[in-house]
């Protein structure tokens, strides 16, 4: 097992109301930096968070079907992360971790750790049986992130473009 070492002054809380700002804030930065990687663009169409950011990740925090967290480094929100309950056909819960994202002046410190290990916490204490998220491809930051946590890949999607 991965020991994780985290900064003394590094944190991990349920995200509030008040957080909404800095949360569009992030998610906008999360989704500009994802886009632009290999396998982005499609994502950002297909898959990626929408605008208006604050008015979509409030409905999440006040969500039963959903956690939503914010990491902390001395007090300042520098990460977020969301997790949401699909009940799948057979009747069991997976959770599916629609974002994780730390700023890059915060990164490697355990902002990040915190909040997955948070939303993990949360998503077994819900009755999930799994935990699913993506990493898009050539992303082997995220995806060496993942494995951290013992997520491994379950599916492969392929796309080609016809544009």
């Amino acid at each position: 097992m991965t020991t994780r070492v985290r900064a003394a002054d590094e944190g991990c809380r349920a995200a509030t109301e008040a957080d909404l700002p800095r949360l569009a804030e992030l998610a906008a930065q999360a989704v500009e930096e994802l886009r632009v990687g290999r396998g982005g663009e499609v994502w950002s169409r297909a898959t990626a968070r929408r605008p208006p950011y604050a008015d979509r990740l409030a409905d999440e925090v006040r969500s039963a079907r959903h956690h939503v967290v914010v990491g902390t480094l001395d007090g300042d929100v520098l990460g977020y992360g969301v997790v949401r309950i699909d009940q799948l056909p057979d009747g069991g819960l997976l959770g599916v971790i629609t974002d994780l994202y730390t700023e890059p002046g915060g990164r490697s410190v355990g902002i990040g750790e915190a909040a997955m290990d948070a939303l993990i916490a949360w998503c077994r204490e819900a009755g999930c049986f799994g935990v699913d998220s993506l990493a898009l491809p050539g992303d082997r930051h995220t995806k060496n992130f993942f494995e951290s946590f013992g997520l491994v890949a379950r599916a492969i999607v392929v796309h080609r473009s016809l544009s």
